[in-house]
């Protein structure tokens, strides 16, 4: 714990690199430290005490809280959502926020105070073996009689969940600025995916393609100047896509040979750094970047 909490942040991405979900790396290495900090070292054991480490939510905060502690406090996960939708009846949208209370205080009021641990594990696998999303074993269900989704003949219908909305589609255009056998990338901002992860300058617009002019445009708003004796023959730009959980991704690398480096201004306004080989492997980069770097090397 000491460890990960004395780590630079960049260390921990880069060994997070290629996990996803990046944000993860970034709260555990707040909560250690958080914990050496603020609690001597020692883990919390209470959910009240959990659920003031980052990135640690209601739902894990419980079940480390019970099944660790022994704390008498009710988990929702998505087993239970649909147990305690169908058993009990109720038509709140589990997917809307607001709902959660309704359901907490249902799983609370059931839940044994002598036996959280086991009460808390017996409805998650109950939700994942019996009573599953589709095709539920009511026929050999002990709830059966007491189900009022089975009752009512709703088990179809419970729980109700809105739709998330679709995926997204961005088009990414990067810029591949390389000078005397070095590539310029740049720390991304947070605010957006990939927060202190590293990539290439960066132009994002609503189509996929980018004409010649346009790419040399942008080089130019950065300070660059083209080095008119390697420009690569014209081709398509190199085209990689990435999925992420709420956003499609489509990137074209628009690769730059600069006859000089860029500027002291520039790096300022841009935010770029031209980095050896050695450098950028040490540096951590979205998948979809080192992806690029594989290809190309």
């Amino acid at each position: 714990m000491q460890d990960l909490a004395a780590a630079p942040e960049q260390e921990v991405l880069r060994h997070w690199q290629g996990l996803g979900y990046y944000s993860r790396a970034r709260n555990m290495h707040h909560t250690a430290q958080q914990v050496v900090g603020e609690f001597g070292g020692h883990f919390p054991t209470t959910y009240a005490s959990l659920r003031e480490l980052k990135g640690v939510g209601p739902y894990t905060a419980a079940a480390i809280a019970s099944f660790a502690f022994d704390e008498a406090v009710a988990v929702l996960d998505g087993n239970v959502f649909r147990v305690l939708a169908r058993v009990f009846g109720l038509h709140s949208d589990i997917a809307a926020p607001s709902s959660r209370k309704e359901f907490q205080a249902v799983a609370d009021t059931h839940l044994p105070p002598a036996h959280a641990a086991e009460f808390n594990q017996a409805i998650m696998e109950f939700g994942a073996l019996q009573c599953t999303p589709a095709k539920p074993d009511c026929l050999f269900c002990p709830l059966q009689t007491q189900c009022w989704a089975f009752q009512h003949g709703q088990v179809a219908l419970l729980p109700i969940k809105s739709k998330a909305k679709a995926a997204r589609t961005r088009y990414f255009h990067y810029f591949v600025l390389r000078h005397s056998e070095q590539l310029y990338l740049k720390e991304r901002p947070s605010g957006d995916i990939w927060q202190g992860l590293y990539d290439f300058a960066l132009a994002e617009t609503d189509a996929a393609d980018m004409p010649a002019a346009e790419v040399l445009r942008h080089v130019e708003a950065m300070g660059g100047v083209l080095d008119t004796r390697r420009v690569a023959e014209d081709r398509p730009a190199p085209t990689l896509k990435h999925v992420l959980s709420h956003q499609k991704l489509e990137a074209r690398f628009h690769a730059v040979e600069l006859a000089a480096a860029l500027p002291a201004t520039a790096l300022q306004d841009t935010g770029l750094r031209a980095y050896s080989a050695a450098e950028i492997e040490e540096l951590p980069k979205p998948v979809l970047i080192s992806n690029y770097l594989a290809k190309v090397s």
